[in-house]
């Protein structure tokens, strides 16, 4: 007689969806990647999916959560690298989901969870990228405008076809102007001096002033 089927548990099950659900949206998309296909590639029915995910895009975010999970995992191992290096480490990961970044980015106008998430992950992007630039010795007060000056620079590379060397070059040069010295716009040697010399007469009728007065 064939053996019976080890009945799987819960969790196992709704790891299988999730890992074919990757699969296809990776490869096919999330259009192509309908809620039957991913059923046939997990071995499950689609009322099953359903049964685990209230729609379609709470399986994406299942998707997202494994993949971002991993690559946190990851990151902690490179944390200790230069700055650019992890910039441009991220920058691979991202261009190999190059078709799941886009259907994030196309899901966000129609989906609330979507957005959500892709809120989410700007935040935590943003406060890791904040953190190593806060070692840098960047000062606080610029932190959140140079986080947003780091994701435009990404999101370039990223939007445009850019070869290993030319990425290498624009991120050396991203790092370099973030982690310069910051605070102040400085004041030109000239003006400082035109200003000394205002202030120069208000001082000297101040001391003759005081000059004058009796003790």
């Amino acid at each position: 007689m064939p053996r019976n089927r080890r009945p799987q548990n819960r969790e196992e099950k709704q790891e299988e969806i999730i890992a074919a659900a990757r699969r296809l949206l990776i490869d096919d998309g999330f259009d192509s990647a309908s809620t039957a296909r991913i059923a046939k590639s997990a071995g499950v029915t689609v009322n099953t999916i359903y049964w685990y995910f209230q729609d379609k895009d709470e399986l994406l975010i299942a998707v997202l959560d494994r993949i971002l999970a991993e690559a946190l995992a990851t990151y902690a191992e490179i944390d200790g690298l230069p700055l650019n290096e992890q910039l441009l480490w991220v920058v691979d990961q991202l261009e190999q989901l190059h078709g799941l970044v886009n259907t994030v980015h196309a899901r966000v106008a129609t989906s609330h969870s979507v957005a959500a998430w892709h809120t989410g992950f700007h935040q935590l992007a943003g406060a890791l990228f904040a953190d190593n630039l806060r070692a840098a010795g960047v000062a606080e007060t610029d932190l959140a405008a140079m986080s947003a000056i780091g994701t435009f620079v990404i999101e370039g590379l990223l939007t445009h076809q850019h070869d290993d060397v030319d990425k290498r070059a624009v991120i050396d040069l991203l790092v370099r102007s973030l982690t310069a010295t910051s605070g102040p716009p400085k004041v030109a040697s000239s003006d400082v001096a035109a200003a000394q010399a205002h202030r120069a007469p208000a001082r000297r009728i101040s001391s003759d002033s005081r000059g004058d007065r009796e003790p």
